[in-house]
């Protein structure tokens, strides 16, 4: 048994492995299955009032990923109380996902100096991702059923060199129109007015999306909402907040992200590995304690193995300071050992 030495024969590195986010490794997803069982919007204590699950097909439980709708001063939801119409699942989900970015129940979402009332949300399953989400590997199609307009939309994380805000729910992008981490134009704001605010936030770390409602209703139907102060003609993408009515935004959201028929991710797990090089001397390991190799007698069976001894090596052992075994590693395949020849075997354990 030989010690392992600390200062040469040890070796750690981390590696980033990236896979599809969606079930059976599927690269993008192109249609919206959901549950009827689940997307039920007659009480606002249901699920449904909440958010709605998207499933990967009609047949199968697994669940991808999951919308909602957010709004501030809780409209556009059927109230808890009729006469606290405020406290609504629409308030919740604001007030849930404030909590989660801001650490706070006071501060607002604003998009580029933009605070709007309300907010979009798309939450991937944590069953979906490794350790995160991947930045640079977003996109999603959003586009209206009557294909009145159509956008494309990633995260700047490559436009912007990786850097990232820093919130409570880790690494924070901007969401832009652009494709796979890259945006298109110079701002953020280069397809819609100014006033309405940039797309959105990307968070890989906790895996959710948060989606600026005012700019993507002008992109999409040429109608900008400010507040309570709606076009009288919705758009594609343009909230009701009607007070204590289940105006079910996050279905119209939904219908939009079908009509896009475009939503790919990748999520990214980071493989630590331990190497260890075993280094077998030339004096070391040739001869066998394999009991066939010796007679009743104790004597060799084969005389050549006491001045010429030849053996295979096939299997390390890692041991712990007691003795203990720990690890077995096997060989692709055995190699000779004799006098006139020295070995270096690489182990890698990977977790």
């Amino acid at each position: 048994m030989e010690l392992f030495d600390p200062n040469n024969d040890f070796l750690s590195e981390t590696t980033k492995i990236g896979t599809s986010t969606w079930t059976n490794n599927t690269n993008k997803l192109t249609t919206v299955f959901t549950s009827s069982t689940q997307a039920v919007f007659t009480s606002p204590t249901s699920s449904g009032a909440f958010f709605i699950d998207v499933h990967n097909d009609a047949t199968t439980s697994s669940i991808q990923y999951s919308v909602a709708y957010g709004h501030k001063a809780g409209s556009g939801a059927l109230a808890f109380n009729a006469s606290a119409p405020s406290y609504s699942p629409t308030s919740v989900i604001y007030n849930q996902y404030r909590q989660l970015v801001h650490g706070d129940s006071t501060t607002n979402f604003t998009f580029n100096g933009y605070t709007p009332d309300d907010i979009y949300i798309i939450n991937i399953n944590r069953s979906r991702y490794k350790h995160n989400l991947k930045p640079g590997t977003l996109n999603l199609t959003l586009a209206s059923g009557s294909g009145v307009g159509k956008i494309h939309l990633t995260d700047d994380s490559i436009t912007t060199t990786g850097s990232a805000t820093i919130t409570n729910a880790g690494r924070q992008f901007n969401i832009v129109s652009g494709s796979s981490g890259v945006r298109l134009g110079s701002t953020l704001t280069s397809n819609h007015p100014a006033d309405s605010g940039s797309y959105g936030f990307f968070y890989p770390d906790s895996g959710f999306i948060i989606l600026n409602p005012s700019a993507l209703s002008f992109h999409l139907s040429g109608g900008i909402h400010e507040g309570a102060n709606y076009s009288q003609s919705y758009g594609a993408l343009t909230p009701q907040i009607d007070s204590n009515t289940a105006n079910n935004n996050h279905v119209k959201f939904l219908e939009s992200i079908n009509s896009g028929s475009n939503f790919e991710i990748d999520s990214e797990e980071k493989v630590s590995a331990q190497y260890y090089f075993a280094r077998i001397k030339n004096r070391a390991y040739n001869y066998t304690t394999n009991p066939t190799f010796r007679d009743s007698n104790g004597n060799l069976v084969y005389s050549d193995m006491e001045n010429n001894p030849k053996v295979y090596i096939t299997t390390v052992g890692l041991y712990d300071t007691s003795g203990n075994l720990l690890a077995v590693a096997k060989l692709s395949q055995p190699i000779t050992k004799e006098f006139s020849k020295e070995a270096l075997i690489r182990i890698k354990l990977d977790y």
